[in-house]
């Protein structure tokens, strides 16, 4: 792994292809997402959270076995949505050594879609950053602010007693159950019983919007059991 930070001198002539798959980490069953992409994230994936250490963190399932992703076909995601983390391909923010100044993006020299002839260019031709570039930035900057604000707002719900652990069980035929161990969901039961302060904290954060969509993106379960069987019908 080689990154580097991009430039218009040196990178002028650079392309990037926007592919993805399996040698390029899409092919897992769960996706890392952040506050800022739920309403994006609940409509295609189910939203659940999970400790990791003494934080929480929310995931979109994407999959029941082990390096599975039932939204990925070769070299391309099937969902409308993709989550940033695998948005941002061989991209990624970098700060100086001491954590002072402006983050800059970064490429992966190593990444074979990195000078693809067929890929994507990063600057203009006369100067100035490709649709492409611009389009990686925003994702990049998504990331970087979302690292961020995470940990409170999922903390927040959890303080509010909105997140229960659960075993997810899924029957995807009569012979093959999977089990989702060590989870935890917004609690519909809990979300409605809550009130005052608690409430009124969420609803100026802009947290209770949030949890809402968690909760209801449960509901896509169904969708990706309805992959999952397909996937199992075409072996």
């Amino acid at each position: 792994m080689t990154p580097v930070q991009i430039n218009n001198i040196d990178h002028a002539a650079l392309r990037v292809h926007p592919r993805g798959g399996g040698a390029f980490g899409d092919a897992a069953n769960q996706a890392l997402v952040l506050p800022a992409e739920i309403e994006e994230v609940q409509r295609e994936f189910a939203v659940v959270f999970r400790r990791r250490g003494a934080e929480l963190k929310a995931y979109a399932l994407l999959g029941f076995d082990a390096d599975e992703n039932l939204f990925l076909q070769d070299d391309r995601w099937t969902s409308r949505y993709v989550p940033a983390t695998h948005r941002r391909g061989p991209f990624s923010i970098g700060v100086s050594p001491g954590g002072e100044g402006t983050p800059m993006i970064h490429v992966d020299l190593d990444d074979a879609r990195v000078g693809d002839p067929d890929g994507l260019p990063l600057f203009l031709e006369h100067g100035g950053n490709a649709p492409y570039l611009e389009h990686v930035s925003g994702v990049l900057r998504l990331l970087y602010e979302g690292l961020q604000t995470a940990p409170q707002a999922w903390a927040a719900l959890d303080e509010a007693g909105l997140l229960s652990p659960v075993t997810l069980s899924v029957d995807v035929s009569e012979e093959r159950r999977y089990t989702v161990p060590d989870v935890l969901v917004v609690d519909v039961e809990r979300l409605a019983a809550l009130s005052g302060e608690p409430l009124e904290h969420l609803h100026r954060s802009g947290l209770l919007r949030l949890a809402i969509l968690a909760a209801a993106s449960l509901g896509n379960i169904q969708g990706l059991i309805a992959r999952k069987r397909a996937l199992l019908e075409q072996a």
